[in-house]
């Protein structure tokens, strides 16, 4: 059978309860009923090495697909799956083989076992509130046999434990990587932020940029008459965060291509954009939330000050503010502040700890907000004097805020991927695939 009989079956087969139900309702004809079509034959849809995908493995595929994204069989969207579906398979049988001669070559056991797939399907179940038998027989009454949910979980998983496993103890995520994750943070929060989904579609992958960006106009259609965001990245997305259902959590301008920037000022929350074309492939984004920077921003500060009353005359107003002025000028980071201070007449210096922005006084939040870590501000004046305060470290504050074992594991994750599509880029590169 042909890639586009068995595309079209799928089609076929999606309508064929509504034709039943028609034909039910329709009076008998008078003459007889002409003989029911033979069931198609199964064929080689592709050969990845020495192994061999089906038409049959390609329609359960394309079921699946459908089934766990939402995307609906229509003649445009149909070469989309199909065409996604061969990737995935011919990917998992590469994974697959190149698993099974590393067990052979080091006699261990790397790939799932039966036992452990069962776990990650009532791992799934349990995430949908319902029971593994109830999933699989969800599954059934679609069209999706067992055998194939199974076996690409099977993949899924075998993979993602080899390159955790093999890589995953090499990598050493530095307190320095930690330190510049959060000063990129601190430096973000001044600016707007955007909590993000996000499916990529690498141009690469999919066959060019006209297909990916017919691909990507197709998948907006289907989420914009009711397929699920997060589903439709779990299976189509070619981003790191397809694992999570593209959930990119907070972003800020500079974080994301230029493209994907001016579509975020442009989007309100809950809406989904149009295909925004980059360098490398397309991206859609679903906008959750937006919030300003500034208001989840924390700081700390110390401050120099010299003391005046509210109706003090400007003389003495100049005279404190040339000393600060003084003062500022011999200072070159927050630890030199107070010795500074103290060695000067009629000043006095003091750590005032760290507080979000929001919550400090007037005078000195637009300070606190533009400041870099270790610089100094300008005199500011107040009803209690005249005061400089020097900003000695930012970090993004709220509930939102990573701890720093989060910022660990995500810059490790980030990693991972990265080797995992390397390694599986050289298998594809090396391999002999053929598609009929």
């Amino acid at each position: 059978m042909s890639l586009t009989l068995a595309a079209a079956s799928v089609l076929a087969l999606n309508v064929a309860a509504a034709s039943a139900q028609e034909q039910a309702a329709a009076p008998a004809p008078a003459e007889a009923a002409p003989q029911a079509p033979q069931p198609l034959a199964e064929s080689i849809a592709a050969i990845v090495n020495d192994d061999l995908v089906s038409t049959y493995d390609l329609m359960q595929r394309m079921r699946l697909l459908m089934v766990t994204s939402g995307v609906q069989p229509t003649q445009e969207t149909l070469p989309q799956l199909q065409a996604e579906a061969m990737r995935s398979l011919v990917d998992e049988r590469l994974q697959i083989q190149e698993l099974r001669r590393i067990e052979k070559q080091n006699k261990t056991e790397i790939i799932a076992t039966d036992k452990e797939v069962d776990q990650e399907i009532a791992d799934v179940a349990r995430g949908n509130n319902i029971s593994s038998e109830q999933l699989l027989a969800s599954l059934s009454a679609q069209g999706v046999g067992a055998q194939t949910f199974r076996e690409q979980l099977r993949a899924e998983q075998s993979w993602q434990n080899y390159i955790s496993g093999r890589y995953g103890s090499r990598l050493r995520i530095g307190e320095d990587q930690i330190s510049a994750f959060q000063q990129r943070l601190a430096e973000a929060t001044s600016k707007p932020q955007y909590q993000v989904g996000e499916v990529f579609l690498d141009a690469a992958r999919v066959g060019g940029m006209d297909v990916a960006m017919n691909g990507a106009a197709q998948l907006v259609a289907q989420m914009q008459q009711g397929a699920p965001f997060p589903a439709v990245a779990r299976q189509f997305s070619a981003a790191a965060t397809a694992a999570n259902g593209g959930d990119a959590g907070w972003v800020s301008a500079g974080e994301m291509p230029p493209e994907v920037d001016a579509a975020l000022a442009t989007l309100r929350p809950g809406q989904l954009s149009a295909p925004i074309p980059v360098k490398d492939g397309v991206y859609i984004i679903f906008l959750r939330n937006k919030r300003s920077g500034a208001d989840s921003l924390m700081v700390d500060l110390k401050q120099a000050a010299v003391t005046l009353p509210a109706d003090a005359p400007e003389s003495e107003v100049a005279a404190a503010n040339a000393k600060l002025n003084e003062l500022r000028g011999q200072v070159n980071s927050c630890s030199a502040l107070e010795p500074a201070a103290a060695a000067m007449d009629g000043v006095i210096a003091g750590d005032l700890g760290e507080a979000e922005i929001k919550d400090l006084a007037p005078a000195f939040q637009e300070a606190a907000r533009t400041l870099q870590v270790g610089q100094l501000s300008a005199p500011i004046r107040t009803d209690a004097g005249l005061h400089i305060v020097a900003v000695c470290g930012k970090k993004q504050g709220g509930q939102n805020a990573p701890s720093h074992d989060q910022i660990e594991n995500r810059l490790r994750g980030q990693q991972l991927s990265l080797i995992s599509k390397r390694t599986l880029r050289d298998l594809r590169n090396s391999a002999t695939i053929e598609t009929r």
